[in-house]
């Protein structure tokens, strides 16, 4: 049986913001740091208990926040260093925990850094990025960027060609450099110093690269997949999940230790099969958590829901602990994959929030927010301009959107014009479903996707099984889903039914929440209504 007294990072419901989209309290069209302040009664009253926070630094904003110029100072149009202190008090005064999102692997092509290094090739930061001489009119060797095209850039300037992992405009910092690794980790311990409890690390398995550069071998996929969204007919065996990454995870994780063990916590954003990304969390000395992205990509049955948790339970076995996301920045929004229909979307909701795993959340989820329809040529996501060449009926085809815009667009708070986001015009226009899917609207019904999610959260506290006991995985035997949590005082059976028919499962024990109204106990049977779940607290 498990430890009663888990880590808080084992037992907690993340929250992603996307701070350009949550909440503006200036009316200048962007979402802001006071504005998180002032919907942090909100996400209280939701329930969540830690909330991760995409870049508000200092940015020239090509990437909206993910090529930072300064990684200590914040983006006028977010605040200042004051607002985000100020939130960090507030949110530890509620009772919960924030992180930030922490991109270690390149900064902005802005950043003074790069100004400097790209001078020459002897200057005080000729060696703070990759740089190397290429052969002949030709790139070093035959690295790609984790996006689509080329990894390497040339400076005439400098006279050399520069590695990004990304975008050209985000230039991949030199660890291999002790001075860099020295500046990167005070920064983090700049931000912990101001109270923030860990860090969402951005593609954390770029960071170090084969020391050689030896050219990446040829691969036969040309399509993202969820172990890698590039594709791109190469297999990145000497640019990503270099053993190195492994021992910079442990690095980190001692300066986190600095604040005491197992009060700050880390969770990677890290590409790659199961057994490959597993080597970011060490023997309990490196991250602590990683994201695993196969659940972005699910399919509507309890038998791949069930194949799913079964292969998580078996390569993270407790003290290991795995993540459970549905969408984020960079994906679409899951409503896609449930047709946009509210009850798969609690159905969503529930899996999430009671299979033992940290569930991470995306702003609007809880509302069954829809991806945008927003034309390339309209985009103001520097990805889509990267794929302007595909016809859109195959970039339709894709399961990663390559306008991430669509899955951006302000948070739907009410009725009014903006969905109550601004009174000015929005940087991103809000979607056409926002006087039907808002936070004041889905608040006063009872039986909305919104109160649904409360009470998962609610009963997930309240429940020591569904916030940190053992899964024991029961069958998916015609499409429904069942599985049990258990700790030392009580059992607890998840049942989802996946089907359109209502199904009968044998249960004794006391019905604690069903997302329907019709399902019902007759004597020791648990009649499930079509499309719906529920939870039972099992008799002794």
């Amino acid at each position: 049986m498990q430890n009663n007294n888990l880590p808080w990072w084992q037992k907690t419901v993340v929250y992603q913001i996307y701070p350009r989209s949550f909440y503006d309290s200036n009316n200048d069209g962007i979402g802001d740091i006071k504005g998180i302040l002032l919907k942090l009664d909100y996400l209280s009253s939701l329930g969540i208990e830690t909330i991760w926070i995409s870049p508000f630094y200092a940015s020239p904003q090509k990437d909206f926040g993910y090529d930072i110029s300064n990684y200590r100072e914040i983006a006028p149009e977010y605040g200042n260093i004051e607002d985000v202190k100020e939130l960090i008090t507030q949110v530890h005064l509620r009772g919960m925990k924030i992180i930030l999102d922490m991109v270690m692997n390149h900064t902005s092509d802005q950043h003074e850094w790069f100004q400097e290094s790209k001078k020459s090739k002897n200057n005080p930061k000729s060696d703070w990025y990759i740089w190397k001489d290429g052969n002949g009119n030709q790139a070093p060797n035959n690295w790609k960027n984790i996006v689509w095209g080329k990894g390497w850039h040339y400076s005439a300037q400098r006279n050399q060609w520069y590695f990004a992992s990304f975008l050209p405009f985000q230039p991949d910092l030199n660890y291999r450099n002790p001075e860099v690794k020295k500046e990167m980790f005070d920064t983090v311990r700049f931000w912990l110093n101001l109270g923030v409890d860990g860090f969402r690390l951005d593609i954390f398995n770029c960071i170090l690269k084969d020391e050689n550069f030896r050219n990446n071998p040829w691969s036969f996929n040309p399509a993202p997949s969820p172990e890698w969204p590039g594709g791109n007919f190469q297999k990145r065996k000497f640019s990503v999940n270099q053993a190195d990454n492994f021992g910079l995870a442990k690095e980190l994780r001692a300066v986190l230790e600095e604040y005491g063990e197992n009060q700050r916590f880390l969770i990677g954003e890290v590409f790659g099969s199961q057994d490959i990304v597993k080597k970011y969390l060490g023997n309990g000395d490196g991250l602590h958590l990683i994201f695993l992205f196969e659940t972005l990509y699910f399919k509507w049955s309890a038998k791949w829901f069930a194949k799913t948790i079964l292969g998580f339970e078996k390569q993270f076995p407790f003290p290991l602990i795995p993540t459970w996301v549905l969408g984020n920045h960079d994906i679409y929004r899951f409503s896609r994959r449930v047709h946009n229909d509210l009850n798969r979307s609690k159905l969503m909701a529930l899996l999430q929030l009671t299979v033992r795993a940290v569930p991470t959340m995306y702003y609007g989820e809880e509302i069954g927010m829809m991806n945008a329809e927003i034309e390339r040529s309209k985009a103001k996501d520097p990805m889509a301009a990267v794929f302007k060449w595909l016809p859109n009926w195959f970039l339709k085809l894709l399961p990663v959107s390559i306008n991430r815009d669509v899955c951006r667009t302000p948070m739907q708070w009410d009725e009014s014009k903006n969905a109550g986001f601004s009174t000015a015009q929005p940087w991103l226009d809000v979607t056409a479903q926002y006087e039907h899917r808002n936070v004041l609207k889905m608040s006063l019904d009872n039986t909305s996707l919104l109160n649904w999610y409360k009470k998962l959260i609610a009963l997930r506290k309240e429940n020591r099984a569904l916030h940190q006991g053992n899964l024991n995985f029961i069958s998916f035997k015609n499409n429904v889903l069942v599985y049990d949590r258990i700790s030392d005082q009580e059992r607890i059976r998840v049942i989802i039914n996946f089907s359109k028919s209502v199904k009968t499962v044998s249960v004794q024990g006391v019905l604690l929440l069903s997302s329907s109204e019709h399902t019902y106990f007759t004597t020791d049977l648990l009649s499930i209504d079509a499309l719906s779940g529920a939870i039972v607290r099992l008799s002794e």
